[in-house]
């Protein structure tokens, strides 16, 4: 029930403020649950006198003071005769409330436990009372940008809030979502010093926005073994995203848990020589789905094994066919993150899960992992490895190391749209999403499209970023996900700036739209591709040019010696062994500088 407003006029209000001239009599005229109507007089130019929409308002209802924001300003349709100046009515959205607590001191909480009513007064608020309510009294509000109506009040978020209950940036491409992502994220690592940050960067642009506190992990050092994958996204891997084959499908899910069994049974003999039961697939319980190590020759034996005891030539064939399939992804190099180590033993898991998620001591918190440079028809399952370890690893740990994982074009790896994507990569995110705070894994999402995003997981962010989207579907689901009183505030977003910004949900003090402070310019995220060859270059420098980039591309799809690949870890380094010729990449780079150095001695 709301307070009534008897004697209101008498009461001081909470918040001292310096007289406002001309906006005195500003009172409520109408309430309707969570939304209610000022009407004010007209006022001049002055920029703080000025009620538009963005602009706060604070009513006095007695022993508390309603906060609300402008979202609609009218010229009210009938004036009084009597009255020499005309009158506007503004619409304003309920957003909380400020109170004093048992010491005295003033607290502003979202949500409002009183209404107001007919005649309440109602005043501007000024910009050193905004300080108060966006400034917050907890140690994980971390400052992230400007009031777009007031640039002397900052913009903060609660680091806790916005990082344990998941959030996600939306806007179309252009508006500074990268470099907003890049500030949000900076904040949470000086915050939360204990909080590990994956990113998945879909464009390789997060290389740099850290300086030196994250490790980037791209396709020359990802270590991702082929048995940490499930048979689904090995399926993937192996079909390039196309539907498998059912009949190599079954040789697979039989033959995977036997090759897995005579690699324990061959490290148990190891470890104790005097064991010699043999262990049998059913003994051990191992599905195609269990994380534990095998090799692959013993899994090409055992598919050839299987192809020589068959009469059928149909079935022979198609045995032939899966081992050549097999054989070219583990002989492609830019496969090598998952098949270089495919003939040796050992169990990598522990140190593979240090390395990727920074769970040693005196780790760098973030990792960047570059998934532009691998193959683009394995990014998908890769995506969905490292979903599914990050919240399995968070579940067996009860949560212990605290992980964020940040998606990069979200609406490609959980599409709304099921026969769209790499369904199990939808699922891993939305696990995250769903069950993952329980575990201490946390999701952050960013796209362009959030209309092709599953609903179920963007439901599960309970902090918004809505940059500028004109497309209509996107914003009808922001306002269909938005959860606050404020969902009018969606209507600012087609208008918006680059690098403003209309910020929704629990990681805000109150829904608000402001401007992402700006970052320096060597931590700009950007695309590594970004260098250009010079337009008056001469054709014997573009020639060179081009030479090396034939000789990258090549590269990257012919099988190099063995004395030119990379060693393996754990492996004696040969003495014997040639010096490797020039890498493509030091050639193209060499061949810019000469271009760009004869480009501009002339």
């Amino acid at each position: 029930m709301s307070e009534p407003s008897t004697g209101l006029a008498s009461r001081p209000p909470l918040i001292s403020r310096s007289p406002l001239k001309g906006v005195a009599d500003c009172h409520v005229c109408s309430v309707k649950g969570s939304e209610a109507y000022i009407e004010l007089p007209l006022v001049g130019a002055a920029e703080d006198l000025r009620t538009t929409v963005g602009k706060f308002i604070a009513i006095e209802t007695g022993k508390r003071e309603l906060l609300a924001v402008v979202t609609e300003v009218s010229l009210k349709a009938e004036q009084s005769p009597a009255r020499a100046q005309p009158r506007a009515v503004a619409r304003i959205d309920l957003v909380g409330e400020i109170s004093k607590d048992e010491r005295g001191a003033l607290r502003f909480r979202r949500g409002v436990s009183a209404y107001p009513a007919i005649n309440d007064r109602a005043r501007i608020i000024e910009s050193e009372q905004l300080r108060l309510i966006f400034r917050g009294h907890k140690t994980t509000f971390a400052e992230i940008g400007r009031l777009h109506n007031d640039t002397s009040v900052p913009a903060y978020v609660d680091v806790e809030n916005l990082v344990t209950k998941h959030f996600a940036v939306l806007g179309s491409t252009g508006v500074g979502k990268s470099s907003g992502l890049a500030i949000i994220l900076r904040q949470v690592i000086e915050k939360w010093p204990e909080l590990r940050i994956l990113i998945l960067d879909q464009h390789n642009e997060y290389g740099k926005i850290f300086g030196d506190r994250a490790s980037l992990v791209g396709a020359k050092n990802l270590r991702l073994p082929f048995w940490l994958f499930n048979f689904e996204e090995l399926s993937d891997v192996l079909y390039a995203g196309k539907p498998p084959i059912a009949a190599e499908q079954d040789i697979l899910s039989e033959l995977i848990p036997i090759a897995k069994t005579q690699y324990l049974s061959r490290k148990q003999l190891a470890d104790r020589p005097s064991a010699l039961r043999r262990l049998e697939p059913r003994q051990t319980g191992f599905t195609a789905d269990t994380p534990v190590p095998y090799l692959m020759p013993d899994l090409l034996a055992l598919i050839d094994e299987r192809m020589g005891k068959l009469e059928n030539r149909s079935s022979r064939m198609t045995h032939h066919r899966l081992i050549g399939r097999i054989e070219t992804l583990k002989n492609d190099p830019r496969y090598a993150f998952m098949f270089a180590n495919a003939t040796l033993g050992g169990d990598p898991m522990v140190s593979i899960l240090t390395e990727l998620f920074r769970l040693d001591e005196s780790g760098k918190p973030a990792t960047v992992v570059q998934l532009a440079s691998l193959p683009i028809e394995v990014v998908d399952a890769v995506v969905c490895v490292i979903s599914r370890l990050a919240f399995d690893f968070g579940m067996w740990s009860d949560g212990a190391m605290p992980l964020l994982l940040v998606c990069e074009e979200a609406h490609r790896f959980a599409a709304a749209d099921p026969t769209a994507g790499f369904v199990p990569s939808k699922n891993a995110l939305a696990r995250i999403a769903k069950e993952g705070r329980k575990y201490g894994v946390y999701l952050g999402l960013v796209t362009q499209r959030p209309a092709e995003l599953d609903s179920t997981i963007i439901s599960q962010c309970n902090t918004l970023f809505a940059m500028r989207m004109a497309n209509e579907r996107d914003q009808a689901l922001l306002k269909s996900a938005v959860s606050d009183a404020t969902a009018n505030l969606v209507e600012f977003v087609p208008s918006l700036g680059t690098g403003e910004v209309v910020g929704f949900g629990e990681g805000m003090p109150l829904p608000v739209q402001f401007v992402f402070n700006r970052l320096s310019e060597d931590l700009l995220p950007r695309s590594e591709a970004n260098v250009i060859l010079p337009l008056g270059s001469s054709a014997t420098s573009r020639r060179e040019f081009v030479n090396a980039v034939v000789e990258r591309w090549r590269g990257s799809i012919i099988s190099q010696p063995a004395e030119q690949q990379a060693a393996v870890p754990g492996r004696e380094p040969r003495i014997d062994t040639p010096k490797p010729p020039e890498p493509a990449e030091d050639k193209i780079a060499k061949a810019l500088r000469e271009a760009r150095r004869e480009y501009l001695g002339r």
